[in-house]
């Protein structure tokens, strides 16, 4: 049985790409880790997806619902409002600080608004 015909990019040809692009030499150890860190996470993909695709601030509430949209493949209308909630706390909690800290995002908790950073 032969292996189904990706759309996507073969994973090869990829995973070569980020090789050619780690053995420039100012990249160090700890930076490559750190991003793979980062981009380990769906959610965290997600989000800085939604973001690049804006280009704007956003609230978060608003980001919360897109990344739910891009997980699930579904329109808003057929999202529940539990899920945007999990998705939203889980952004909120998790995902959001550490992209922050990284420098790729900003966030005005006053305001709740999320704008992109170095992305």
């Amino acid at each position: 049985m032969s292996p189904a015909p990706h759309s996507e990019p073969d994973r090869a040809e990829f995973v070569q790409a980020v090789l050619e692009w780690l053995d420039e030499p100012d990249a160090s150890a700890e930076a490559i880790d750190d991003a793979f860190a980062l981009l380990a996470d769906q959610r965290r993909r997600l989000l800085l997806r939604v973001m690049r695709t804006y280009g704007e601030e956003v609230t978060l509430p608003d980001a919360a619902e897109e990344v739910a949209i891009r997980e699930t493949g579904h329109s808003v209308t057929n999202i529940s409002a539990e899920r945007v909630t999990e998705v939203y706390l889980s952004l909120y909690h998790d995902h959001l600080p550490r992209l922050v800290d990284a420098g790729l995002l900003a966030y005005d908790q006053e305001r709740d608004l999320v704008a992109p950073g170095d992305i």
